[in-house]
């Protein structure tokens, strides 16, 4: 062609016109092609994590395209359309990598690959089904990034017996003392809690905290008078008079009281006041000496002069009985006169001051009286107990003398 162009303008072009028409067609023809190339060349928008990236490519697949703009496709990533989709004008590619995480549950670590964009997304993806009462690192609205580490902690139900009131509660793995800190749950220094705090809670386990209390204890108790005996010569000896009647005192007893669960385990006395004194009670007994009788007022006669008589049951006691003054209702001494013979009778019976004889006794006279002796019963005196022993209890006869 290029010869017949010489030949053309060879008769009326010089070689310096022919050379600019040669240079000229040889650029438009350069312009041209590249017209071409690039007008054949499809427009494409690739949204790469987020970001969108406008080219125009002669690429045949979407695997070119990436490969055209160095991504590397992993699994897990979400790529739309796939990577073998044919590159047509205007396609939209849409490139998600996935993020690395880190799924902790129960101590248990696994790495997995996600496209998910927030924990929740994650969750539902995995299959991973949260309860109420688990607990987790992160909220449900975070968002994903890689080499987030999420760790789930799974409830599980156990006892909690709290001062003998027993509860079913919820708790992940964790420690006693944690457990008790996240429920509010307060303990005080002489609580007891079981297991310890150091160890971690179990399930179906038992965690017993036993409520113990120390309080003071106040308990007011009587305290009794004294009896203070003084002698009074004005007073018949074998008297008594009270001169000031007694009162009892109260003392307050201090106790310390340990409680379990409400329940008094221990209770020890630390101190005691006392809060009234008591009065003593006085008593005044009677020292003055009764007139003694004559002699002759107290021996039986031995000539009887009545023949009155009758039986009547019969005991006999001592000037130390129980309960015995040594004096006589008629004031006859007995232990200063032991050789006496003298009967205790009942006055509506036999009259004080009688003169009597007394089978097995001999005579006497009627100079005492007793709370026992009533109706026909009489009481005679002997010097000792050994006597007052073998005369016991009997009938005999008594004989009343003029």
């Amino acid at each position: 062609m290029l010869e017949s162009m010489k030949k053309l303008f060879s008769g009326s072009l010089g070689r310096t016109k022919l050379s600019i028409i040669i240079t000229s067609f040889i650029v438009f023809s350069t312009i041209l092609g590249f017209g071409v190339f690039h007008g054949t060349k499809a427009a494409v928008t690739v949204n790469v994590d987020g970001e969108e990236v406008s080219l125009r490519t002669h690429a045949k697949t979407v695997a070119d395209i990436l490969k055209e703009l160095d991504i590397s496709i992993h699994p897990e990533d979400h790529l739309e359309p796939s990577k073998d989709t044919v590159v047509s004008d205007s396609m939209q590619i849409v490139w998600n990598p996935a993020k690395e995480v880190t799924l902790v549950i129960d101590d248990k670590e696994q790495k997995v690959f996600t496209t998910a964009e927030t924990v929740k997304q994650l969750l539902n993806e995995s299959n991973i089904d949260l309860q109420e009462h688990d607990k987790i690192s992160q909220s449900l609205d975070t968002n994903i990034e890689n080499d987030l580490v999420i760790a789930i902690n799974k409830a599980f139900q156990f006892t909690l017996n709290d001062g003998g009131e027993e509860k079913k509660v919820w708790s992940t793995s964790t420690t006693v003392a944690d457990f008790l800190e996240q429920h509010e749950i307060a303990v005080n220094d002489l609580d007891r809690v079981e297991p310890s705090l150091e160890e971690l809670v179990a399930k179906d386990s038992v965690l017993k905290i036993t409520r113990v209390e120390k309080v003071t204890d106040v308990v007011e108790e009587p305290i009794d008078f004294a009896v203070v005996t003084k002698n009074d010569s004005s007073l018949d000896k074998g008297k008594e008079e009270i001169v000031q009647q007694g009162e009892e005192g109260t003392v307050a007893n201090h106790y310390e009281v340990i409680l379990e669960n409400g329940e008094e385990v221990s209770r020890e006395l630390v101190k005691t006041e006392t809060v009234k004194e008591s009065m003593d009670r006085i008593v005044a007994v009677g020292t003055k000496a009764p007139p003694q009788p004559k002699p002759q007022q107290v021996v039986a006669r031995s000539t009887e002069s009545s023949s009155e008589e009758f039986y009547v049951d019969s005991t006999a006691y001592t000037a130390y009985c129980n309960g015995c003054s040594g004096v006589t209702s008629t004031g006859i001494n007995l232990r200063t006169n032991p050789g006496v013979k003298v009967i205790a009778v009942d006055p509506n019976v036999i009259p004080l001051g009688t003169k009597v004889y007394v089978e097995g006794y001999g005579y006497a006279v009627a100079g005492d009286t007793g709370g026992a002796i009533k109706g026909h019963k009489i009481d005679v005196f002997f010097e000792d107990k050994d006597t007052a022993y073998k005369w016991g209890r009997k009938k005999v006869k008594i004989k009343i003398l003029d």
